[in-house]
This record gives structure tokens, C-alpha cells and sequence, in this order.
């Protein structure tokens, strides 16, 4: 005896396999367009040459003053780095003592923009066992890295 609910359930069987066969794709185009639909779904992977495009995706994009990062590295290269990170403009060292100089100190140096300017560069300066450092020493270490980026600047202008 057949019963309502096993009618209902035909009848949705029915129609369901009837509405795959509706839309007028044979499998394989169901195929190419199920794989499409995927691939639009995933995310595009980074390569190491899209940091060179003009690529605006803050993911992907170096946007530091190359100048200034590169001047933090000369300036201070009596001292260890302990992490570098182009995309964000951090670079943190470690202990050292600069030529010349009885105290040790450490630092961390933050280039949080593209533009050549002391806005950009944001310096903190520790001496042994994270003491304070007077304010016209980094004043001084930040004059220092802002000179020779400029150097590099002008360097770089007369290739």
C-alpha cells in the first residue's frame, strides 16, 4: 500500500532529478563550470615578483622609504638584528656597544611611511637592562639615519 509520505517522497525525487537535466548542460560543461566557479572562489596566491608590481594590496606591497631602511641599517650596524620586517617598517636589534662607546644599547626602528621625511621614522633607544636613554641621544641617532638617507637619496638621483 503506498502510502502519502512515500508518494511525497517520489515526487520530490522526481522533480529533483528532472530540474538537474532542465538547465540543458551535458556533464561536461557542468564539469568546466563547477571548476570555474571553484577557482574564482579561491584566493589568489602571492608570488614573489608581485612585491615588484603595482600591485596596491597592503598585503603584498613594501611601503617603507627604502632610503630610510636602508640608512637604519648602515647608521646602526654595530648592533645584532634580532627581526626585520619590510611590511610592516620594523626592524628591532639587539645588544651592541657603537664603536668607541663604553654603554651598550638596543633599539627599534619603525619607518611607517614611503615619503623621504623625519615623520617617517620613529626611533626608541634602550641601554642596559632597558634603561632610559637621554633624549639628544636619539635625537642624534635619528639625525644620523635621516642624513645618510639622504646621502643614499642623492647617490641614487646621480645614476
Amino acid at each position: 500500500m503506498i502510502t502519502r509520505a512515500s508518494t511525497a517522497l517520489a515526487l520530490a525525487l522526481v522533480l529533483t532529478l528532472g530540474g538537474c537535466g532542465a538547465l540543458g548542460l551535458n556533464d561536461r560543461q557542468a564539469n568546466v563550470a563547477a571548476n570555474e566557479a571553484r577557482a574564482a572562489a579561491q584566493p589568489r596566491r602571492a608570488t614573489l615578483w608581485d612585491l615588484f608590481s603595482k600591485n596596491t594590496d597592503a598585503n603584498v606591497t613594501v611601503r617603507v622609504n627604502k632610503y630610510i631602511w636602508n640608512a637604519s641599517l648602515d647608521v646602526l650596524d654595530f648592533l645584532p638584528v634580532e627581526s626585520i620586517d619590510p611590511f610592516t617598517g620594523v626592524i628591532v636589534t639587539g645588544y651592541g656597544k657603537p664603536p668607541g662607546g663604553g654603554r651598550s644599547y638596543r633599539a627599534t626602528i619603525y619607518v611607517q611611511d614611503p615619503a623621504l621625511d623625519a615623520r617617517s621614522l620613529k626611533l626608541s633607544l634602550q641601554g642596559p637592562g632597558g634603561a632610559a636613554v637621554s633624549p639628544e641621544t636619539v635625537s642624534a641617532v635619528e639625525d644620523a639615519i635621516l642624513n645618510r638617507a639622504r646621502e643614499l637619496r642623492i647617490a641614487d638621483s646621480k645614476l
